[in-house]
C-alpha cells in the first residue's frame, strides 16, 4: 500500500490510516509534485506509459490489469504524488469507498474516543472517513455538508443543536446520513441519541443519596439539545427532592468548568456538590476547588458525564456517568454501512449512560463516623 506523507496529504494517522481531516469548505487537498500544480490522472498515465482507463482499474481495483502495468501505475502515482479525487472517482464508479462524519467540534477526548471507534469499523468495512467540524455554527454546518456531497457514501452528522437535524436532512438530499446527539428526528431519519435527561436525574439522586443537598450545576451551552436536556433532568431531580437549584453556566470545555468552578467556591452558599454537563467542565471545577483549598468530596463531591478516559485519572477519580463513546461511535458507522448497502433503518437507538461511582463522591461521614465506599471503590449502577 503507498503512503503518503500525511503533511502534505492532509492526512491524520492518530485514528486510523485512512482517516481524513478536511476544512468545512475546502475540497479534499490535493498532492502535486512541489511548487506545481497538483498531478492528474493523465499525468500517471503518461508516466507509467499506460492509457488513462489502465490507471483507473489499477486505482479503483476494477477491471483487468497485469502486475507489470500496476507495478508501473503505482510506481508513477508515488513518484507525482497523486491523490485520486474522491468525487471524480464516484462518477465513474458510483462509488466513493468514504463516509463523512461531521462533528460540532474536533476538539476533546469524547470526538476522538468516538472517532476511534467509527474508524476500526469503517476499515473493517472497506471505507475510509472524511472527517470534518461545523464549529458549533449553523452556516458552517451548511458548508460542511454541502462539502461532503460526491465525496462521500453516506454521512454521519452530529446534531446537538436546534435545527441540525433539519439542517443535514434537507442538504444532504439522497445521501444516507445517521443523525447522533440530537433529539429524536421528526422524520424518522436513524439516528443515536443519549438519554441525558434520565442520567442528569441519576447523577443529582446519587449526590443526594451520599447525604449531599446544595447541589449545583454547570451547565453546558445554551442552545445544545444534549446540555439542555441534562439540565431539565438536574432540575427535575431537584424539585423531586424538594431542593433549589444553583447553576452556572459552561461550555463544555475544561476552562469553562474551572471559572464555573471558582464562582461557586466563593460563594457564601458554597455548594457541598456539584453536577457538571461534561467531563471536561468537571475536571476543570475539581481543579479550581483544589486551587480555592476545598477538598475533594469532603467539601464538594463531583460527578461529570461521560466517562472520558481522563475521568479515571484525575485524583481523586470522577465518578460520572459512562457511554461507551467507541462503541457508539462504531455503531454508528456499522448503521451507515447498511443503509449504504440500501437498508430500511428508521429507528432512533437510546444510548442509557451508566452511573460510574468514584472517588469525587464518596458519601458524607455520618456522625458515628462511618463513611461510605473507600475512596479506590468503583462502583456502577444501570439506569
Amino acid at each position: 500500500m503507498l503512503r503518503a506523507d500525511s503533511r502534505k496529504a492532509g492526512r491524520d494517522r492518530v485514528f486510523g490510516r485512512e482517516t481524513l481531516f478536511v476544512p468545512f469548505n475546502h475540497a479534499a487537498p490535493g498532492r502535486g509534485r512541489s511548487g506545481l500544480k497538483p498531478a492528474t490522472i493523465r499525468d500517471v498515465a503518461e508516466r507509467a506509459h499506460v492509457s488513462v482507463a489502465s490507471v483507473s482499474r489499477v486505482l479503483n481495483g476494477a477491471g483487468p490489469v497485469t502486475e507489470a502495468t500496476r507495478q508501473r501505475v503505482l510506481e508513477a502515482v508515488e513518484a507525482l504524488q497523486y491523490v485520486p479525487h474522491s468525487g471524480a472517482r464516484s462518477l465513474s464508479t458510483s462509488k466513493t469507498s468514504a463516509v463523512g462524519v461531521i462533528l460540532p467540534d474536533l476538539y476533546g477526548e469524547f470526538f476522538s474516543e468516538l472517532i476511534r471507534g467509527m474508524d476500526l469499523a469503517a476499515r473493517a468495512h472497506g471505507y475510509h472517513l472524511i472527517v470534518s467540524s461545523s464549529h458549533d455554527d449553523a452556516d458552517e454546518a451548511s458548508s460542511a455538508i454541502r462539502s461532503m456531497r460526491g465525496r462521500v457514501d453516506g454521512l454521519i452528522v452530529l446534531s446537538p443543536h436546534l435545527g441540525a437535524a433539519n439542517l443535514a436532512s434537507g442538504l444532504a438530499g439522497r445521501m444516507p446520513v445517521l443523525l447522533m446527539n440530537g433529539g429524536v428526528p421528526a422524520d424518522g431519519r436513524p439516528s443515536i441519541v443519549v438519554d441525558n435527561h434520565g442520567g442528569a436525574v441519576a447523577a443529582v439522586e446519587h449526590l443526594i443519596a451520599t447525604g449531599r443537598r446544595r447541589i449545583a450545576h454547570i451547565a453546558g451551552p445554551a442552545g445544545n439539545l444534549e446540555a439542555e436536556a441534562r439540565l431539565a433532568g438536574y432540575v427535575q431531580a431537584m424539585a423531586a427532592a424538594g431542593l433549589p437549584t444553583m447553576v452556572v453556566d459552561g461550555a463544555f470545555t475544561k476552562v469553562s468548568g474551572e471559572e464555573a468552578g471558582a464562582k461557586l467556591a466563593a460563594r457564601t452558599d458554597r455548594p457541598d456538590a456539584v453536577f457538571a454537563a461534561n467531563d471536561n467542565m468537571a475536571v476543570g471545577a475539581l481543579l479550581a476547588f483544589q486551587d480555592a483549598g476545598l477538598r475533594v468530596p469532603e467539601d464538594v463531591a463531583m460527578v461529570g458525564f461521560d466517562d472520558i478516559p481522563l475521568a479515571g485519572l484525575v485524583r481523586p477519580a470522577l465518578t460520572t456517568l459512562k457511554i461507551e463513546i467507541a462503541e457508539m461511535g462504531r455503531n454508528a458507522l456499522e448503521r451507515l454501512v447498511r443503509l449504504i448497502g440500501s437498508a430500511v433503518d428508521t429507528a432512533c437507538e437510546v444510548v442509557r449512560p451508566e452511573l460510574v461511582v468514584r472517588a469525587s463522591s464518596n458519601p458524607l461521614i455520618s456522625p458515628s463516623g462511618a463513611s461510605g465506599a473507600a475512596p479506590t471503590d468503583v462502583q456502577k449502577m444501570s439506569l
